[in-house]
């Protein structure tokens, strides 16, 4: 507490950055789920492209991706770890993501994520992430029915 205000810790500011960010891919708001990235954002998702450089590209595959299917999204983190700096912050955990249709027959897979977090202008934006599946090196296939 300093001056009356309070400041979070950086851990905790990006905890609730995190918290926003899933409540606004859950409610499929493009433009909620945008303003959490950086304009200059570098984006490895674990799918369709090896990766999007720059805010346009990565709204456009949130888009896409919000765009394809139906039914309520799941979108579930757990095992979150962050180390903070003043400026710099990395997160990663696993994400349940996919969609339950209205009988509850639920289309999901577990996902490892790490964000990269810049602040900027008093705000934590995400400047790096990551999003991928583990695979088998034999057959080649996304491993996407493991649990943690």
């Amino acid at each position: 507490m300093h001056g009356g205000l309070f400041t979070p810790r950086p851990e905790d500011a990006i905890h609730a950055r995190i918290e926003g960010w899933c409540e606004a891919v859950r409610a499929r708001d493009v433009e909620s789920i945008a303003a959490y990235y950086a304009p200059g954002i570098l984006a490895f998702d674990a799918v369709s492209s090896l990766r999007f450089e720059g805010l346009d590209a990565n709204t456009q595959h949130w888009r896409d991706c919000l765009a394809s299917g139906e039914g309520e999204m799941i979108f579930e983190v757990r095992d979150i770890a962050v180390t903070a700096g003043v400026d710099l912050a990395f997160a990663h955990f696993l994400n349940r993501s996919g969609r339950r249709d209205g009988d509850g027959w639920e289309d999901a897979v577990w996902l490892r994520v790490t964000l990269g977090y810049r602040k900027h202008l008093g705000q934590w934006l995400i400047v790096h992430e990551h999003v991928s599946v583990p695979f088998d090196l034999d057959s080649h296939e996304a491993l996407i029915d493991l649990h943690p």
